[in-house]
């Protein structure tokens, strides 16, 4: 519970201080109960007192433009059109770099060139690559699982760009009642990823969630990850004319947690696997990578959101042939997913997808499949406006994302039933995005006037 936001909302509400007071009390002492009442009591007070402290501030530095569209409204983080929406906002605000593959093209991770070194002539050609990638939400209480599955989620989002990892790092925040183990226990997940594929967590940082102000246990956190690349795979390389590869997926912190809050936990042991990381690492040491135009995950949105990320950012058609898609989904993740009506195709599977010329596919999926790893293909890119579709025995299908990723717990389940006016809340997202740019550019020139004045 955030008693500051608690506190911050009543006394907005107009309801008086004494009563504020007494209720942040009893919220408190649900969460404190060896606490003394005195504690508890000037705790109440001193949340009172920060939160008049810091109401009715304004300007740059301590306002910002509303959207008055919440997170959860949006679906931020449920990977669908309004979280693909809210991402290209962020990437309207960050601008076109000097990257070598920058946000704007909404990749899976970064690239930078690796700057000259003094005395060395020449340029090396190798680029930097950089990802990182949060916690799945609902492993709060699952610290080992949410460690292992975050990390292999952002060493897949290095490999993918066609960069080895070379390090990891680690950031987590645990809210004030959290068990400290939390910690030890996460971090054990990330190392056990990690030290697998001889890639060393280096550094990191850990935190509470809200300080002092936020009471319970929760958990979140992200893990990032460093490679070196020589040739880069980024989306951008896909071509009309490639065939696209797909390999065997059993999911990741998705299907766990899909499993775990359904009830059936058994599954979970089918997303404690390396064979993404092993067959990136049998691609990278085969010439056949050369080969390789673009690699990406199957997680954002399943493949529904992936295709059309993948065709948006190469200006192509994706077709996407079902029939071929199902066989790769391994079988206890299959059925789970077939048993609790949730759409294979809208929620991550981990899988690794290529895109290649079709002489050249044979070459790239035989190393793959040394490494015992299933893969074939799945689909094909063609030229025309840019768009996915699907093909079934009807026919071809629209394949673009839906709102959110496929409910695949009990409460996103009740989530998905509320309408929501979309074109509206696009709206005034944009216009909170353009809000913050303004404010941007508003303050590099005020960094500069200082730096001229000084």
């Amino acid at each position: 519970m955030d008693v500051e936001e608690y506190a911050r909302k009543a006394l907005a509400g107009g309801s008086g201080e004494e009563a504020v007071r007494k209720r942040l009390e009893r919220c408190i002492r649900q969460f404190k109960p060896d606490a003394d009442s005195s504690y508890i009591e000037a705790f109440a007070r001193a949340v009172i007192t920060e939160v008049k402290n810091t109401t009715g501030l304004s300007g740059d530095l301590f306002a910002y433009r509303k959207a008055g569209v919440s997170m959860g409204e949006f679906g931020v983080g449920s990977r669908g059109t309004g979280d693909f929406f809210a991402h290209r906002q962020i990437a309207r605000i960050i601008g076109h770099t000097a990257a070598t593959v920058g946000v704007d093209e909404m990749d899976d991770g970064g690239a930078v060139p690796v700057p000259q070194v003094p005395g060395v002539a020449g340029d090396t050609g190798l680029k930097v690559v950089c990802s990182v990638d949060g916690m799945h939400s609902r492993l709060s209480d699952f610290p080992f699982l949410a460690g292992f599955h975050v990390t292999r989620a952002t060493m897949r989002d290095v490999y993918v760009m066609g960069a080895r990892p070379i390090l990891l790092f680690s950031d987590i925040h645990v809210a004030d009642s959290g068990d400290v183990a939390k910690i030890f226990d996460y971090t054990a997940g990330v190392c056990a990823v990690g030290e697998s594929v001889g890639v060393p967590l280096v550094s990191g940082s850990t935190l509470r969630i809200g300080g002092d102000m936020v009471l319970g246990s929760r958990m979140t956190g992200c893990v990032g990850a460093v490679g070196i690349a020589s040739h880069l795979t980024a989306r951008r390389e896909t071509r009309p004319g490639d065939v696209i590869l797909m390999t065997e997926g059993a999911g990741g912190g998705t299907i766990a947690t899909t499993a775990l809050y359904s009830g059936f936990p058994e599954v979970v042991e089918q997303t404690i696997n390396l064979q993404f990381l092993q067959a990136c690492e049998a691609l990278m040491a085969s010439p056949a990578l050369l080969k390789v135009h673009a690699m990406t995950d199957v997680t954002n949105g399943g493949l529904r959101g992936d295709a059309h990320e993948l065709a948006a950012t190469a200006g192509c058609r994706v077709i996407i042939d079902e029939a071929k898609v199902q066989g790769l989904v391994q079988e206890d993740v299959n059925e789970l997913l077939e048993h609790l009506s949730i759409d294979y195709l809208g929620v991550s599977l981990d899988a690794l997808l290529i895109t290649a010329r079709p002489a050249d596919a044979p070459a790239i999926m035989d190393p793959i499949r040394d490494a015992g790893v299933r893969i074939h293909e799945i689909g094909t890119v063609e030229s025309g406006e840019s768009g996915a579709f699907l093909r079934t025995e009807e026919g071809l299908h629209d394949f673009t994302p839906r709102f959110r990723e496929a409910a695949y717990t009990p409460v996103k389940k009740v989530v998905d039933t509320r309408e929501k006016d979309f074109t509206r809340m696009k709206r005034a997202v944009e216009d909170a995005a353009l809000a913050a740019l303004e404010k941007k550019e508003r303050m590099i020139r005020r960094l500069r006037r200082k730096e001229q004045a000084g």
